[in-house]
């Protein structure tokens, strides 16, 4: 029996000890379903690495083999830049050897609570530019397109048009650095209850910022959760602001976890989405709702449901 096999299945049997009915009709269900070769979704939803842990075991390795085997075929971490360099050469082999796309990861240190690129600041940009050379070389090694920037917070004793300007000089430069690679930042809004006082908040915003860049490596992410949150109109903002996206991350709301257990609608989301032939990646950036490996198929469950949308 393979390890990866060996443990999915111990996992599985230690862990319905702790399941009720209910849990144990799931894990039935998922048995079956796991039989279905070949079973893919009509996108590439990206699972992390934890959302599975206890099905598939506390290995990275053995987790990203799991997602595929649910017929997962992209994969995202935030943290990979962080990761021992032999850990990303064995993750990056094994996406390789399961057809899966490496997703987004934090491309620089995100300054949650101080202002840093809206300032203008020479040490500031320096910083960011360094960092951006960095996650060119880990971009390489484990075979990503897109990184993640945050801008930052406000500039409280600037105007936000100094601060966009100062934004997107540094943006810029760093676009100069990942065009030569065929690389995209993508910048992420995100909502003020969960982010106060940060920079970037909403689409409209990030779109004239990349217009401004004017870079093939400057795009957004349209972060589905964080945008419900801070100005909803979800369908026509995306098709407002298209032609700059190129990434887009999951959540429900309230809660922020996984389709069908808050508000958005997210089949319809899915459908639209699919509609404009996106082929890129669509991060699962949310908790599940239910803990345990009930909570995981239930994760499952819900993207399967939410992806039967033709």
């Amino acid at each position: 029996m393979k390890r990866r096999s060996f443990i999915k299945k111990g996992a599985a049997t230690a862990s319905i000890m702790g399941l009720g009915i209910s849990g144990i009709s799931a894990m039935e269900h998922f048995e079956v379903s796991k039989s279905v070769p070949g079973k893919t979704f009509n996108m590439n939803y990206a699972p992390h690495l934890g959302m599975f842990k206890n099905l598939a075991g506390n290995d990275p390795i053995d987790q990203l083999n799991f997602m595929a085997d649910q017929g997962f075929t992209a994969f995202e971490d935030n943290g990979m830049k962080n990761r021992s360099v032999s850990l990303q050469e064995k993750m990056a082999q094994t996406m390789v050897n399961r057809n899966m796309t490496m997703g987004v990861f934090v491309a620089h240190k995100i300054y949650w609570k101080e202002a840093s690129l809206t300032t203008g600041k020479e040490d500031s940009r320096k910083e960011f530019l360094q960092q951006i050379e960095e996650s060119v070389t880990v971009a390489q090694r484990v075979n990503a397109k897109w990184m993640t920037v945050v801008p930052g917070h406000l500039d409280l004793k600037l105007d936000i048009g100094f601060q966009t300007a100062n934004v997107v000089e540094s943006l810029k430069y760093a676009s100069d650095i990942l065009e030569k690679h065929n690389l995209i930042m993508v910048l992420e809004p995100l909502n003020f209850y969960n982010h106060p006082g940060l920079f970037l908040t909403k689409i409209p915003q990030a779109y004239e910022v990349c217009k401004a860049v004017g870079s093939s490596s400057c795009k957004i992410l349209f972060d589905i959760y964080h945008q419900q949150i801070e100005e909803g109109n979800l369908m026509p903002n995306m098709k407002m602001a298209w032609e700059e996206i190129a990434y887009f991350q999951i959540g429900d709301n309230p809660g922020r976890n996984e389709p069908t257990t808050g508000e958005i609608n997210y089949k319809n989301i899915f459908k639209y989405i699919h509609s404009q032939n996106y082929t890129g990646v669509l991060g699962m950036e949310h908790g599940n709702s239910i803990k345990g490996s009930e909570g995981e198929i239930a994760v499952i469950e819900a993207y399967k449901q939410s992806d039967d949308f033709k």
